[in-house]
């Protein structure tokens, strides 16, 4: 697994493509962080830049780096949740400016796999994490699924012997408002 890491680490570093295998779904990733690595993968998924993508970070405390304020109810769901969940969060920042929404938001989740939190561990800062489709077309269910202009557009496939998942779904989103508002997006 630390080989394919550091494979990822040196793709991601120099503005690259990664084709992953998550907690959900296979995903196309980059450095949340890059503007040019976000257009690059908007551009292959032929979608508006930024847009319907969510990052990953490996740790809660990573949130108050990429964010004006935690709504406090954010700590709780991430605590009791049981399965993927994805919270679209107000006030996002230190992100590439074509990641985060038109109204400031942006997605983020605590993933729990082994192969992404050493990565993102590794790396320092989250990564963007979108289905590994073209937009509007149906998600993969498995690495063979994917299209071959997703696989040849991408910078490094990591191996799929990390795939965990044996049903995937892509994960639940909720909305949070710094209210205290809660608004179910995809159950």
């Amino acid at each position: 697994m630390q080989s394919d890491i550091k494979a990822a680490l040196e793709v991601l570093r120099n503005g690259g493509l990664i084709l992953y295998p998550t907690d959900t779904i296979w995903g196309i990733g980059c450095d949340a962080t890059n503007a040019d690595a976000v257009e690059r993968l908007s551009n292959l998924k032929q979608q508006k830049s930024g847009k319907n993508m969510l990052v990953l970070i490996e740790n809660p405390n990573m949130l108050n780096i990429y964010l004006d304020e935690v709504p406090e109810i954010a700590w709780d769901l991430i605590e009791v949740t049981d399965k993927p969940l994805t919270i679209i969060y107000p006030k996002a920042k230190n992100f590439a400016p074509n990641l985060i929404a038109a109204d400031g938001s942006i997605g983020i989740r605590v993933v729990r796999h082994t192969f992404c939190e050493r990565l993102i561990q590794a790396f320092r800062k989250p990564i963007v994490s979108t289905s590994a489709n073209i937009s509007g077309q149906v998600f993969p269910k498995s690495f063979a699924d994917i299209a071959p202009e997703i696989k040849a557009g991408v910078d490094l496939i990591v191996p799929h012997i990390y795939e965990e998942s044996k049903s995937p779904v892509p994960s639940s989103i909720i909305q949070l408002g710094l209210g205290g508002e809660v608004k179910i997006i995809r159950e």
